[in-house]
């Protein structure tokens, strides 16, 4: 018996604005969307080109309120083949929560607080 992991899904309270956001940050776009038949929710799969492994934004219809992140010491990472420009790209659109040079990575953070580890390929 096999596995392979496939995607990590995060809950969006704004799911175009989480769109433009990864678009933007990560070049991804979504490759495959789910809908209830009463349009009650939305999961919205998105990728870039390098990608062997997908994030599932999940949108609810209902929900208003910003979603409870705990300590968020839950991240997904991300492999730069360029650190520097990462950096600098991250810096320029205001993102970077957070830079541990000691461990040579930084973080930035969506539109709803989900932190994104970005580490130099090595």
């Amino acid at each position: 018996m096999k596995f392979t992991l496939t995607h990590n899904c995060i809950n969006v309270l704004d799911l175009e604005r989480s769109l433009l956001f990864y678009e933007q940050a990560f070049d991804m776009k979504e490759v495959r969307r789910i809908t209830d038949d009463e349009g009650k929710f939305i999961l919205s799969f998105i990728a870039n080109e390098n990608a062997t492994h997908q994030i599932e934004l999940t949108w609810l219809k209902d929900r208003t309120e910003p979603y409870n992140l705990g300590d968020n010491e839950i991240h997904i990472g991300f492999l730069a083949d360029d650190y520097e420009a990462a950096l600098a790209k991250h810096k320029g659109m205001g993102v970077v929560c957070f830079e541990n040079p000691k461990f040579g990575v930084y973080f930035v953070e969506d539109p709803d607080g989900y932190w994104l580890e970005i580490v130099p390929q090595r």
